[in-house]
Order: C-alpha cells, then sequence, then structure tokens
C-alpha cells in the first residue's frame, strides 16, 4: 500500500468550522472493526458501548496559545507559532518569514533573541531580559486552531479548543477525541464502573499535516514528549488483568501508549515513564495495548487517518468514511467523532 491509498475527497462544507453550540451534542458512528457493521449513535451515548472494569484513557495535555507576531528592527514582521514543549524547555518556533541567527525581535514590548536556526523553518528564541517564552506566548498569543479552519481565532476557541480535564500546558494541537468528553458523561461512564485514568502527551503541529512522501518508509515521523504516571500503569496492568478493555480516547492516548509497550518491561515499571513518541502507525501494525478506539474523522493522508485504519482495517474504516459523508457527518477537530472495536455494536448494552 502506498500513502496514496488513503486519499479521499473531503468537501470543505463537511469540516467543521466552529464548535457544536453545546459541548459534546456531537455524533458518534460506531464501527465494529470485526464485522464491519455500523451504528450511529451521540458522543453522549458513548456509556451504552462501555462496561465495568473497562480502562478510559485521556490525555490531559492543555493546549497553550501559540501563534503570535513579532517586528524586525528594520520594519516588517514575522509570525511565529510556539512548538510543543519537550520535558521542560518549550523555547522552539516555527516561523514564517526571513530570520538570521542573531536577530533581535519585538512582540508586545519585550525583546526577543534568535538564538538558533535549526532549518525547516525552526528558530530557538529566548528573552534576554529573563523570563520564559511560553509565558510570554501565554500573555499575548493567539489560541493555535488548524489552518484548516480558514479562519482566525475567535473567543469561544479559548474555552472549546480545549478539554475540560485539560491539566499540564505544552501542546499546539488539542487532542480532539475528547474535545467532547464532558463532566456529566464521565460521571455517568464511573457510574456504571467504567475506570478512568490520564497521561500527558504534548500534541504538536506535525501529527496532523499531510504526508508529503508516497511510501511509508519515506516519512519521518514528528516527535512529541509524553509521560505515564505511575497510577496509569498500574490501571492498565489491573484492567487487562481482570479482562477490562482499554479505551483510548483519541490517537495521542494510543501513540503515547503503543510506544511506551515498545519499551521492555513497561508494565512492570513501578515508577512514572516519559519519552518522545515518533511512532508511526499504519496498517499492518499489531496493536500492544489498546482494545477501542475513540477518534474523531481525520483528513486525508493524514498519519492519524492510517493510524485510525490500522486499528479498523482499512476497508471498514474508508466504507464508514463514505457513509459519513453521505449521512452529513462532521469532519476534523471540531467535528463528530468514531468508536472503533471488535464486536462493540453486538455487546452493547
Amino acid at each position: 500500500m502506498n500513502v496514496s491509498d488513503y486519499d479521499y475527497e473531503l468537501p470543505e462544507g463537511a469540516i467543521a468550522r466552529y464548535p457544536p453550540a453545546e459541548r459534546g451534542s456531537t455524533r458518534l458512528l460506531v464501527l465494529d472493526t470485526r464485522s464491519g457493521s455500523m451504528q450511529h449513535n451521540r458522543y453522549a451515548g458513548l456509556a451504552q458501548f462501555l462496561r465495568e472494569g473497562d480502562l478510559l484513557l485521556l490525555n490531559d495535555s492543555r493546549v497553550v496559545r501559540a501563534r503570535m507576531y513579532a517586528s524586525k528592527p528594520g520594519g516588517g514582521s514575522v509570525e511565529l507559532m510556539l512548538l510543543e514543549k519537550h520535558g521542560e524547555a518549550q523555547d522552539l518556533v516555527l516561523y514564517r518569514g526571513r530570520l538570521k541567527k542573531g536577530s533581535r525581535l519585538t512582540a508586545h514590548g519585550h525583546e526577543l533573541l534568535v538564538e538558533e536556526l535549526s532549518g525547516e523553518g525552526v528558530a530557538r528564541i529566548s528573552l534576554p531580559c529573563g523570563g520564559q517564552l511560553r509565558q510570554l506566548f501565554e500573555q499575548y498569543a493567539a489560541v493555535p486552531i488548524p489552518p484548516y479552519l480558514k479562519r482566525e481565532a475567535e473567543e469561544i476557541d479559548a474555552e472549546r479548543y480545549q478539554t475540560v480535564f485539560a491539566r499540564h500546558p505544552g501542546s499546539v494541537a488539542a487532542p480532539t477525541a475528547s474535545l467532547n468528553m464532558t463532566g456529566a458523561l464521565m460521571n455517568e461512564l464511573s457510574a456504571k464502573g467504567v475506570v478512568t485514568a490520564s497521561l500527558t502527551l504534548h500534541v504538536g503541529l506535525g501529527t496532523f499535516l499531510p504526508i508529503r512522501a508516497e511510501r511509508f518508509e519515506q516519512h519521518v515521523m514528528h516527535r512529541e514528549y509524553y509521560e505515564i504516571p505511575p497510577g496509569t500503569i498500574a490501571a492498565i496492568r489491573r484492567a487487562k488483568a481482570a479482562g477490562g478493555r482499554v479505551v483510548a480516547v483519541g490517537t495521542t492516548v494510543t501513540r503515547t501508549l503503543e510506544h511506551a509497550a515498545s519499551l521492555p518491561g513497561w508494565l512492570d515499571s513501578g515508577a512514572a515513564m516519559s519519552g518522545e513518541a515518533d511512532i508511526f502507525i499504519y496498517p499492518g501494525y499489531r496493536f500492544q495495548v489498546i482494545d477501542l478506539l475513540l477518534t474523531n474523522f481525520h483528513a486525508p493522508r493524514s498519519t492519524v487517518l492510517m493510524l485510525a485504519a490500522a486499528f479498523a482495517g482499512r476497508e471498514h474504516l474508508m466504507q464508514a468514511y463514505r457513509e459519513a459523508l453521505e449521512r452529513n457527518y462532521r469532519f476534523l477537530s471540531y467535528g463528530d467523532s468514531m468508536l472503533l472495536g471488535p464486536d462493540i455494536i453486538t455487546g452493547a448494552t
């Protein structure tokens, strides 16, 4: 298979350009990955497809304000897009315009020094007068909504391009599968005996970009920093031992868990785990951890689309996408979602 096998026509009108009026009111297409059968439901109806002892895993990374303009000494401006946090460091930006090492920029009364240019439009920037770059962005920058929304960030995005449980700042793109998770739904799942745990993966801009290469092996996967608390590792171990299913809310959770599973004895560790997830999951991959996947409808030729195809099977997934388009589902970050897994429709209660 080639990357072009994961291309499809996505009409502009199918892209959700704004969040739904009420968080959690989106639709849910349930796809049985064993039979290919589908059911149309609501995101708020997720609990009926899960059961006591299942483990729901969430990405609690918080989206930071990341888009800002800075002025050049000789006139003109340059657009800066803060990149995701890696460990404690968040001082890299994507820039649009011309920059030189040693250049001094001005943004909102603060001087910025271009410390280093590392290629591909990435620069390392510091504040010579002290302070952290990410704090400056948090105070003055805009919410980094995806470019395919084709609009500037608005007041509504500050709240809705963020999950209700976001905790650790560092992402520059939202873990979109959980944007419609609500406190009420989480309470309903808890009452049913579904256990919830969190991990942190700081989502980067590269995750959702289309692949430019034609062959899978030619693509270099974007690296994203993650941390898994010891309590979450223990919860996974207990769920597996008791026959519960691990439900990944989003591709970010999936990449974190599957990358960690590639490390020796990870479930036996009593300590927190951290690393740089650069795992590229596409059809043929054998999943080690997750049993169900809750995810959005993804853009053509994207790595996240290929991850979903690896889990669901390409033919099943693309048939579901065709039906979703026919039924006017909304696609991408602010859109509707899918629940993928074997025997989940016949097993609904």
